[in-house]
């Protein structure tokens, strides 16, 4: 895979490494270029060192080197609900019930095992970089990039808040406002290997929740997040009472759903490369679109 840009008027004098690093090529990846078989740095069709000074009209080009996939991964080739692909990243509608990334015991059924499966069967010379992951019960849009390029660029875009998550979730019981944030740290808890608490020394997070409907039982939520803690919508709304329905770990009840109702719904974002503004929007699941047909 490769990029180019022609170096404009206000770019001359630059150099290359300088050129280069405002085009969010970052440094351990330059690194990796330079130092591998098959990367290359070429300036109108010849291979330059980073010191080079650019001018106004030159064409420069950067050749990254093979992604390394995990070869311990196990591919399978059952099919993926893919909404967005292209040469940098991908977009998918996860089920509820699918890990995102395999682990020691359980090896295979995870997105990035049908990701591999994906690659394969199409040729495509990918590896893969989980932008934004989903808890296993949680259904909805999922962030993919397929270079280290693009997950680079949109780890920072993520940071800077160029990457736009919006939930739908059901909690329990009913809020006493209809709109607001929860903040509250969050870290581990001492207790358990997996779950997160609101804790002192906690990482900052912040839940945005606006109540779209009312129900004896629950709320109908609509979430944005301006942090990405792992489990921060569960940690946040069982920390004010509210825990998610069908939520067990964080003291939901599972009489209306044996998984936790949280479904990720719209995802918007910044493209690492051609920087088009896009967004993508998933109907809820139909499990908990089944929940919201009860009287109000």
């Amino acid at each position: 895979m490769y990029l180019e840009w022609d170096v404009a008027v206000d770019e001359e004098n630059l150099m290359l490494r300088t050129f280069l690093r405002g085009k969010f090529v970052s440094k351990l990846l330059l690194t990796s270029v330079k130092f591998s078989e098959d990367g290359k740095i070429e300036v109108n069709g010849k291979e330059e060192n980073v010191l080079y000074r650019v001018k106004a009209g030159d064409h420069v080009r950067i050749t990254f080197p093979k992604e390394q996939e995990n070869e311990r991964l196990l591919a399978e080739y059952g099919e993926l609900p893919i909404v967005f692909e292209d040469d940098f990243i991908l977009v998918l509608d996860k089920p509820a019930g699918m890990t995102s990334i395999p682990s020691q015991y359980h090896p295979s059924g995870s997105v990035a095992n049908h990701l591999k499966g994906h690659y394969l069967r199409n040729n495509i010379d990918s590896a893969i970089h989980i932008v934004t992951r989903l808890d296993k019960e949680t259904s909805g849009l999922m962030l993919i990039a397929k270079t280290r390029y693009a997950h680079g660029r949109l780890s920072t875009l993520h940071q800077t808040g160029h990457v736009t998550r919006k939930y739908q979730a059901l909690i329990s019981g009913n809020m006493e406002t209809r709109s607001g944030s929860i903040i509250a740290p969050i870290g581990r808890n001492p207790e358990s290997l997996i779950e997160r608490a609101v804790v002192a020394d906690g990482k900052y997070a912040k839940t945005n929740y606006e109540v779209l409907a009312s129900y004896p039982t629950f709320d109908h939520v609509k979430i944005q997040l301006e942090t990405g803690r792992t489990h921060q919508i569960r940690v946040h709304f069982a920390h004010v009472g509210h825990p998610l329905v069908g939520d067990s770990m964080y003291g939901g009840s599972t009489e209306l759903l044996s998984r936790h109702a949280l479904h990720s719904c719209h995802l918007e974002l910044i493209h690492p490369f051609t920087e088009e503004k896009m967004a993508w929007d998933s109907e809820i699941a139909p499990d908990l679109a089944g929940i919201l047909t009860q009287p109000k």
